[in-house]
């Protein structure tokens, strides 16, 4: 009865420790969270569903838009945050028409709205960079009913991948965004998250995208479903979640002498 009081005293103890600890990351992560997002511009895209078609639409929206939106932004030489946001605003309507127009060239009737919204995000790593969970400002893009599964990005500074393959960032930017936050906040980003936030540090966690069966899909509308599916739910995935299990009972269970 003695060990069997030591061994739950010592689970005890673990679980407090446990969730103490939880607790002091989750609070540094957000306390930088708070510190670097009025620095950024966070790009989200909903797709309408989460069928493999519209998954796959979603992708290709998504690079029609970040190519005007850049093309845009060089052409204006606009460098900031602020002055992005207020050339996307202005140039929401255009934004829009161009998305609803490429969509029904591929005959799909779906709206799209362009706005910017502050949203809560998840973790998200991108390449060597992990951003923290937190309230930041988006480029939201919803088409259609926007009920399916969402693609991430950093648009300001541009941290979308620029070899999809390798996960590699554009180092221009990288250093844009160095200049923009302090110092430690910058190496903060630079750590490797523990390994129980992140169930992996694919693309597929990140919210990119490096399925071209995917994309493609979307142009050949005969490719099945299941092949589709399987490729766009990479980039779609759902916030990451760690499941802890604490099985004293079954523990005792499996050594009926611990409870003599």
């Amino acid at each position: 009865m003695k060990r069997t009081c030591k061994l739950s005293l010592s689970f005890l103890c673990f679980l407090i420790c446990f969730l103490l600890s939880m607790s002091g990351i989750r609070a540094r992560d957000e306390a930088l969270a708070a510190d670097i997002a009025p620095k950024i511009l966070r790009f989200h895209v909903l797709a309408n569903s989460d069928s493999a078609k519209d998954q796959a639409l979603k992708l290709r929206v998504k690079d029609l838009l970040l190519e005007k939106i850049r093309d845009g932004a060089a052409s204006g030489q606009i460098a900031g945050k602020e002055e992005l946001k207020a050339y996307i605003l202005s140039e929401s309507s255009t934004l829009e028409a161009a998305a609803e127009d490429f969509i029904h060239s591929f005959g799909y009737d779906y709206g799209v709205h362009v706005g910017i919204e502050t949203c809560r995000f998840p973790v998200r790593t991108y390449g060597d960079m992990t951003f923290p969970a937190g309230m930041y400002e988006a480029v939201r893009v919803t088409i259609g009913n926007g009920a399916g599964h969402n693609f991430w990005c950093v648009l300001y500074p541009s941290l979308c991948y620029t070899d999809s393959i390798h996960a590699s960032m554009p180092e221009g930017s990288k250093e844009t965004l160095k200049s923009l936050i302090p110092e430690d906040d910058f190496q903060a980003l630079l750590k490797a998250r523990p390994a129980c936030f992140l169930k992996s540090t694919s693309p597929a966690v990140t919210g990119e995208d490096t399925s071209h069966t995917a994309i493609t899909s979307v142009a050949n509308p005969d490719n099945t479903d299941k092949t589709a599916s399987k490729k766009s739910e990479q980039g779609t995935s759902s916030l990451p979640t760690v499941k802890v299990r604490f099985r004293i009972a079954e523990l005792f269970s499996a050594h009926p002498q611990l409870t003599d």
